[in-house]
């Protein structure tokens, strides 16, 4: 039996959630939009095409959707070398891959983002697959991004690790269970309801406990 985790990477793996809200706050200004920084925080895990609607509504996204997200891309590219992997990420994930279980880092970001964090985790032997962006045209919380990510890899079960509500609901939908951390500032409460079968404060409690990890058989989730 093949396992697979699938790992969210930005506010899971690399610590970047305080980062994306602050772009974003300053690049709905660049059209005099002013979103409380709470609220973009409580967004942050979905995806651009996603959080502009959330945040502005709808009309905004049909009228300056892409000028937002470009702003966004503007606003954060200063930004990224302040990134670090959190602390034992690198470590979960090598103890994952030495146990056998496929590594996948299903990401919505960037290529270049993502291959940043690649690099910044020193995870390319590590992984055996990852997305961006570019594999996907909804992203979370819509399923396609981990349906995808599974589509990279031969496996016959899987799990889903994730930081925000929404990789819990796109898990949910996907008929995946998922394993939630505090690592981007969600509570243990909020990831629980959203279906987060248990949540870890550090990684290194969570690798602790990497064989205990659920999964189900993808076979299961047709």
């Amino acid at each position: 039996m093949t396992d697979c985790l699938l790992f969210d990477v930005d506010g899971t793996l690399v610590d970047t959630n305080f980062l994306h809200t602050v772009a974003w706050h300053r690049a709905f200004l660049r059209f005099d939009l002013v979103v409380p920084n709470w609220r973009i925080h409580r967004a942050i895990g979905m995806g651009g095409d996603q959080l502009v609607p959330a945040l502005v509504g709808e009309k905004t996204e049909a009228d300056i959707g892409d000028k937002i997200r470009q702003a966004w891309a503007d606003e954060y590219q200063p930004l990224i070398e302040q990134v670090r992997p959190f602390e034992g990420a690198h470590r979960l994930l090598a103890e994952a891959a030495s146990n056998d279980v496929v590594v996948v880092l299903a990401s919505s970001g960037p290529p270049d983002h993502v291959e940043h964090y690649i690099d910044l985790l020193d995870a390319r032997d590590i992984a055996a697959a990852w997305t961006t962006s570019e594999d996907v045209s909804e992203t979370k919380p819509a399923p396609e991004l981990l349906e995808v990510a599974l589509g990279k890899v031969s496996v016959e079960r899987a799990s889903v690790v994730g930081d925000s509500v929404w990789d819990c609901d796109a898990a949910s939908r996907s008929g995946l269970p998922s394993v939630g951390t505090l690592t981007g500032g969600t509570s243990r409460a909020e990831l629980i309801e959203h279906g987060a079968v248990s949540v870890y404060e550090h990684l290194d409690q969570l690798r602790a406990d990497l064989n205990d990890l659920p999964y189900v058989r993808l076979d299961e989730t047709a």
